[in-house]
Parts: C-alpha cells; sequence; structure tokens
C-alpha cells in the first residue's frame, strides 16, 4: 500500500528538481546551497502546505461518519443535471493504456502541481508569488471544507451503474491506498481543477513581469488534461469542474486581501526575531501582545462593517462546529448498561446480558426511546455467559440447559412462555403473523412449536443441523456434511431451497492474499454465520486466509461479495434492505498495523449499493444489529464494553439547539448591523468623493 504511494511522491519530487532549469527565470542561478537555504527564508510557506495536506486524513474521517449518520448526498441532483454525459466520455476513449498512465498522472502529477507551485516561487526567493499562492491554495482547501462536509457528491463511478472506477481499481493495492486516502463522496468542488487553476489565476494576476510565463502555460496545458483525467477516471462530474474553477476564483481574491496582514505576521524574515523576544525578553513581547489585544478590542468596541463582518464569521464558524459535532456523535451509550457480554435488539427495545450479578449474568431489557434510564431487571432462569436469548417483536426468549423462559416487554416480570429442555444449542423465535413460532436446535435436532402449544411438523429430512435462523414464515439453515450451503425453508409449506454459497474473488485479490502467505481454500470454505430478510441472504464465510460476506439475491439466485475481499469481514447484520458488518480493513497479516487491528463498523443500503464507514477510528466494534430506527453495535472502551445506539434519524441534542437558537438571533441582529453599515459607509464615501 505504501509502496506505489511513496513511488508517486518520489517521482512527483524528482521531476520537480528535475526541471528547474527550464522554469527558472533568466537571470537566475542554480546553486546546491539554496536548496537548503529556501527552507530557512520560507519554512512557514512550507508548514502551511504541510498542514493542509495534514488535515485532509482528519477531514476524511469526520466527512465519513457524517455521510453514514446523517445521509447527506447531493447525488442524485448533479445527475439530474449531467444524466450519463460523464459516461459516454469514459466508454468512448477507454483503453488500458491510457486507464494506466492517467492513473499515474492523476495521483503524480496532482502531489508535483502542489508542491513546485510554492516550491519554484521560493527556491527563486519571488515572495511576492510564494505569498500568494501559499494563501491562494490555503483559501481553496478552506472553502472547500464546508462542501465536503455537508455537500456530499459521491464519485461517478460509485453512482452511474454502467461507468467503472478506473484509477481506483487499477490494481488491488492501488484500490487499497485510494479507499483509505478518499471517503468516495468528496468531488464538489474539485481539488485537482481547484489548486492547479488557482495556481494559473494567480501567476496571471500576480506576474507583472512576466518571469513565470512557460510555467504558467505548463499549468494551463495540467488543469485542461486533469479536467479529461479525473472524468475519464470515473471520479468526478463536469460540474465539480466548474466548482473547482468558482473556488479558485474567490481564493485569489481572498489571498489579494489577506497576503498583507498575513504575511505581516507570519514573514520568516521577521518572526524569527519576534520569537528570540519571546525567549529572551518575555515582558516585552507580553506588552507587545497586549497592546494588540487592546487596540482590537477597541476597534470591536466601535465596530465598522469589517469587524461586524468579523463577528458575523464566527458565530457562523460556531454554528456549523456544534452541528458538526452532534452529527458526527450521533451514536450514543446505553447508560444502564454496566458491563455487557452481549446484546439483542428488536424495533424500540434492546436486550443485554451482563456480568454485574455475583449469581450468573443479569438478562436486561431496555427502551431505545429513553437511553437515559436504568434498563429493566426482566424474569429468567439462571444464565450464563453461554446462555441463549432472542428477543423478537415484542418478546423475549432466554434459555440455560435446562430451561426455557419467554417474555413480554409490556411485562417483563412475568414468564409469558416456560419450556424444559435439555442441552439446547441455539433459540431462534419467529414473528409469524400475529403469533409466534419458537425454534429449538438440540444435539443437530430442529424442532418448532408455537408458543400457544402446538407443535409444528418442520419435514426436514437431515437432522444434522448445526445453525438455524428464522424470519417470518421462513427459516434457514445449515447442515454439518454441507458447509457450503444454505438451505431455506418455510413454516407452512414443506421442501427447501439450497444455495450454494460461492465465496472466491477476483484473481487479483486471491494473488494478494498469496503473496502475503495466507492464501484461500475455496474448495474447503465453510459458511460460520447467516442472516436473511424477505429478499436476501447475506452469509459469512471462512476461506481459511479471511472471512468473506457473500449477499444473495434470494429471488434471481445473484451472488456478490461485500467489503474489501482481502480483509476479514464478520458479525453480519440485515433487515428491509440494510445490511451491516465488521471488517478488519487494511490488516495485512504479514506486516500489520496497529491502528487496524481494530473492527469498523460499515453499513449499505442495498437500493444505493453505497457503502457507509460508521466508526473511522483506532477502537474496536463489533457485533451490529439492523432495527427500523437504530443500529446498536458493542464498543471497546479504556476498561470496559459499551453499547453503542446509532439513530437512523440525525438528531441535535438540547444544548445544541439552545446554542442554535441564541446564534440566530444574534445572526439576525449582526446581518442587521452590517448591512446599514455598509449603506452608511458608502453613503459617506460618496459625499467625501463629492466634497473632493
Amino acid at each position: 500500500m505504501q509502496g506505489v504511494y511513496l513511488t508517486w511522491m518520489i517521482s512527483a519530487l524528482a521531476l520537480g528538481v528535475i526541471l528547474l532549469p527550464v522554469f527558472k527565470p533568466k537571470w537566475m542561478e542554480l546553486r546546491l546551497t539554496t536548496f537548503v537555504d529556501f527552507f530557512r527564508r520560507y519554512w512557514i510557506h512550507v508548514l502551511i502546505l504541510f498542514m493542509i495536506y495534514n488535515a485532509k486524513d482528519g477531514l476524511d474521517e469526520v466527512d465519513r461518519i457524517l455521510m453514514a449518520s446523517t445521509g447527506l448526498d447531493m447525488t442524485p441532483w448533479i445527475y439530474a443535471i449531467e444524466g450519463n454525459l460523464v459516461l459516454h466520455v469514459q466508454q468512448y476513449f477507454e483503453a488500458e493504456w491510457l486507464t494506466v498512465m492517467l492513473t499515474h498522472f492523476y495521483v503524480a502529477g496532482f502531489m508535483f502541481i502542489c508542491y513546485v507551485s510554492v516550491f519554484y516561487f521560493a527556491y527563486f526567493d519571488d515572495r511576492w508569488m510564494a505569498d500568494r499562492v501559499t494563501l491562494t491554495i490555503a483559501w481553496v482547501y478552506i472553502m472547500a471544507v464546508p462542501f465536503y462536509l455537508f455537500f456530499n457528491v459521491r464519485v461517478t463511478g460509485a453512482y452511474i451503474p454502467e461507468m467503472e472506477t478506473l484509477a481506483y481499481s487499477l490494481n488491488p493495492e492501488i484500490s487499497d491506498w485510494f479507499r483509505r486516502i478518499d471517503p468516495f463522496t468528496n468531488c464538489m468542488p474539485s481539488l485537482h481543477i481547484g489548486i492547479p487553476y488557482a495556481v494559473w489565476l494567480c501567476i496571471k494576476r500576480f506576474d507583472h513581469d512576466e518571469r513565470w510565463a512557460l510555467y504558467r502555460k505548463i499549468v494551463f496545458a495540467y488543469v485542461i488534461l486533469t479536467a479529461f483525467t479525473i472524468i475519464y477516471l470515473g471520479i468526478h462530474w463536469i460540474l465539480d469542474i466548474a466548482g473547482g474553477m468558482i473556488v479558485a476564483s474567490i481564493a485569489v481574491n481572498l489571498a489579494d486581501k489577506t497576503s498583507k496582514p498575513v504575511w505581516n505576521i507570519l514573514d520568516e524574515r521577521t518572526i524569527n526575531a519576534r520569537l528570540v523576544t519571546v525567549l529572551t525578553n518575555p515582558r516585552k513581547a507580553y506588552n507587545f501582545v497586549a497592546g494588540k489585544v487592546v487596540k482590537t478590542g477597541k476597534k470591536f468596541a466601535k465596530p465598522t462593517s469589517r469587524e461586524t463582518g468579523i463577528l458575523s464569521v464566527i458565530v457562523l464558524l460556531v454554528v456549523a462546529s456544534v452541528i458538526t459535532w452532534d452529527l458526527t456523535h450521533q451514536s450514543l451509550s446505553a447508560k444502564g448498561v454496566e458491563a455487557p457480554d452481549g446484546a439483542a435488539g428488536a424495533d424500540g427495545w434492546l436486550a443485554t446480558i451482563d456480568n454485574t450479578s455475583e449469581d450468573g449474568r443479569l438478562l436486561k431489557l431496555y427502551d431505545l426511546s429513553e437511553l437515559d434510564d436504568d434498563g429493566i431487571e426482566v424474569v429468567q432462569p439462571n444464565l450464563s455467559v453461554d446462555s441463549k436469548y432472542e428477543l423478537t417483536g415484542d418478546k423475549l426468549v432466554m434459555a440455560n440447559d435446562t430451561v426455557l423462559y419467554v417474555v413480554d416487554t409490556a411485562q417483563p416480570n412475568v414468564i409469558y412462555f416456560q419450556k424444559s429442555m435439555q442441552n439446547i444449542d441455539q433459540v431462534e423465535l419467529c414473528n409469524v403473523g400475529e403469533d409466534y413460532v419458537l425454534m429449538t436446535l438440540s444435539a443437530g435436532e430442529l424442532s418448532a412449536e408455537y408458543l400457544s402449544g402446538e407443535i409444528i411438523d418442520l419435514s426436514i429430512q437431515n437432522s444434522q443441523i448445526s445453525f438455524v435462523k428464522c424470519q417470518g414464515n421462513d427459516f434457514a439453515f445449515l447442515v454439518d456434511d454441507e458447509p457450503s450451503k444454505v438451505y431455506v425453508s418455510n413454516i407452512e409449506v414443506d421442501g427447501s431451497l439450497t444455495y450454494t454459497i460461492n465465496a472466491s474473488a477476483s484473481e487479483e485479490d486471491e494473488q494478494v492474499l498469496a503473496d502475503w502467505g495466507t492464501p484461500v481454500d475455496i474448495e474447503n470454505s465453510t459458511i460460520i454465520d447467516f442472516v436473511f430478510d424477505r429478499t436476501h441472504l447475506l452469509v459469512n464465510v471462512n476461506v481459511s486466509a479471511v472471512d468473506r460476506l457473500v449477499l444473495v439475491d434470494r429471488v434471481s439466485g445473484e451472488q456478490r461479495l461485500l467489503g474489501d475481499s482481502k480483509y476479514s469481514s464478520y458479525d453480519p447484520s440485515i433487515r428491509d434492505g440494510v445490511v451491516a458488518w465488521v471488517m478488519k480493513d487494511h490488516l495485512n497479516p504479514t506486516s500489520p498495523i496497529e491502528e487496524y487491528y481494530d473492527g469498523e463498523i460499515l453499513y449499505m443500503s442495498l437500493s444505493d449499493n453505497f457503502t457507509h464507514v460508521l466508526t473511522a477510528d483506532e477502537v474496536d466494534q463489533w457485533g451490529p444489529i439492523v432495527l427500523e430506527d437504530h443500529l446498536i453495535y458493542l464498543e471497546q472502551s479504556e476498561d470496559s464494553i459499551l453499547i453503542q445506539v446509532h439513530s437512523w434519524e440525525p438528531e441535535l441534542k438540547s444544548y445544541s439547539n439552545t446554542v442554535l437558537q441564541i446564534a440566530s438571533v444574534i445572526g439576525i441582529i449582526l446581518v442587521f448591523v452590517y448591512i446599514n453599515q455598509k449603506q452608511n459607509e458608502a453613503k459617506s464615501s460618496l459625499i467625501y468623493a463629492e466634497e473632493e
């Protein structure tokens, strides 16, 4: 994964140095000592670019969670305008050699244009250009942030069915690199256009003596080629290009206006002296800063439109920060859960089995609308960590080795149904119309009965059943001697359908696992878990090297892999077209990186086939349960296990509503004052001009 990245970066750096003689002003000389000296003279410029580069990882993490929490997706609006125009471009020009060339150009070329556009001006000591280009790039990125967070637009290859993300799928290593650094929703505006176009505008506007004329032409050619590249590779929409150009033009104007105040403070020629003053004469430094603060305070005490505008921006940033924080923290801990060993869920209810009791495990029931309340202790048999329990509809079933209880969530202290049994391996409770069917698996034998007491003849000839799940009238099961097949039957109909699960991946991915020393064994693959709903079957298959998830369409029989086939996926859950699972993404067993040891929760709505990463952190999460209004999962904290409850409908906290209400009132007042001040200032300026 790192190899291709280093190749691109080294190539970009080397090309920048090699082309120094081509773009240098005629009167400048190339000296080896200048390479060292320009860092001393322009280290803050380099630091700003470095901060922008590193800020992207944090922004992408926030964006992934925000997208997963809110579903903010503007892609349908973009598609409604453009249609399949970008698809026609890709299909007309598609060729393997062109894909390879443009993929490397897309990444290495962008690295080149970003770093040399400051490096050249700094190396040849053109501070006028270096100041403005650095600020312009910073402003482009700053203005793109709200679009990336609140105006999510997916890459074309992940939205248009017939289109391919040619760059992202060139080979497994490149695909991994792109998936790690890109959430695939940051299309509008295109920074691949915005940054180089802004550099071109900067040179066109500020290069008064035409010393950078050749470089300006090369940058313009780069913009044209990049516009074609990002469309051809299945990454950007045409409107993204327009968005990048608009942001770039605004950024150039902002850089011109802010250049003087910014570099009055950050100019490397004076800031070193200020740092020395702070270290050697702190009192003088304090007096200087205090004087500036007092002077600024006096300006805001009698504000002009400039100060009012600054206050308006501050209020806007506070509002955006509060909203972003809340929308990226939609998963709340169930407060009453102390030490859970596991969980089960049904609409509106959560059941956990905790190790807080000295006499054994304690099963508690929680109302998902009241997460701050302690759970309800239900009537229960003596339970252990290996006890069986299941929550379906408004019924909770629990079983130890000898007895089984069913309780109603409306009356959790009353035994609704009780049965004595021996060696219970699994229990399932099926909601069949207005009744419930209890399925129990013991020693390979599956039995079923209505809670009213009526025994059901399942007519299953094979008695060596190892696992069972039910959904309405349907139930599915595995048998010991056929580890790659899932049988699906109906309680009221004889016979069953058989699905033979194929967990094989692409040749490229299988070769990667073989190169890692962990080859797959498809012939001896074993189903270890599955879930299903009315339309799909989600099967967890062990292929020796990894666990894979196979999604099966129950009607057509079509199968496909979810997640990345090179990394283990497990703990599947499905409900009404939404699937969730856990994946140890990017975990290479031959050279593991600590940040990838943990499991991440992913989910997908089958209607749009877009995978959301709900947790993008270094904390281990597992056991997702998809419900109608919530997604429940377990999370490892520093000293305990937490039950996290994620709401599908984003909600703002009460403190957020208060902050937003106050900000709204202040914002209206500031806007009114700002408009009034601008009019008065314009009037005064006009009167002054007439008097002159």
